[in-house]
């Protein structure tokens, strides 16, 4: 598996992730298999099947974030070069053709959340922005073919 790249904040999240699944998620899809055992024969009981297959589920789940954390690279905010764009800068970026203004904060894929102006290293402008300067134009092709052209207007530590 490849590196997981990751701030401080989203190594945090995932690890408090991990521990809720672990200790209260597992703690209630057991409670809830142990109350279905208790409905009578498990052949044809359908509340049963969905408990087990709510714990096949979670221990996937808990599998994943597992090897999230164990392949994480945490990338240390105080040694971010500003002088171009890497994960954990937050870049503005300035749209030429709707001439409006964009932050974001470059995350790894493991935290990208466009909502929260946390764009993927991985996504589109993402990797078009990559290692580039302050003052550059660049031109990102969109998943629908469309291009669109930002400058890239700042870039700072998070």
């Amino acid at each position: 598996m490849k590196d997981v790249i990751l701030t401080p904040e989203g190594h945090q999240a995932l690890t408090e992730e991990l521990e809720h699944l672990t200790t209260t998620r597992r703690r209630e899809v057991a409670e809830r298999i142990r109350v279905a055992r208790e409905f009578g024969e498990i052949a044809e009981n359908a509340e049963y099947d969905d408990a087990k297959n709510e714990q096949a589920m979670l221990e996937h789940k808990i599998a994943q974030l597992e090897d999230r954390l164990a392949n994480a690279r945490v990338i240390d905010v105080k040694h971010v070069d500003t002088s171009v764009v890497s994960v954990g800068s937050v870049v503005r970026l300035r749209d030429v053709a709707a001439k409006k203004t964009f932050e974001y904060h470059i995350v790894g894929s493991a935290e990208a959340n466009p909502a929260e102006q946390k764009l993927s290293n991985e996504s589109p402008v993402g990797k078009a922005i990559m290692g580039r300067k302050k003052g550059e134009t660049v031109e990102v092709v969109t998943p629908r073919g469309g291009k669109l052209k930002f400058k890239i207007m700042e870039i700072k530590a998070a």
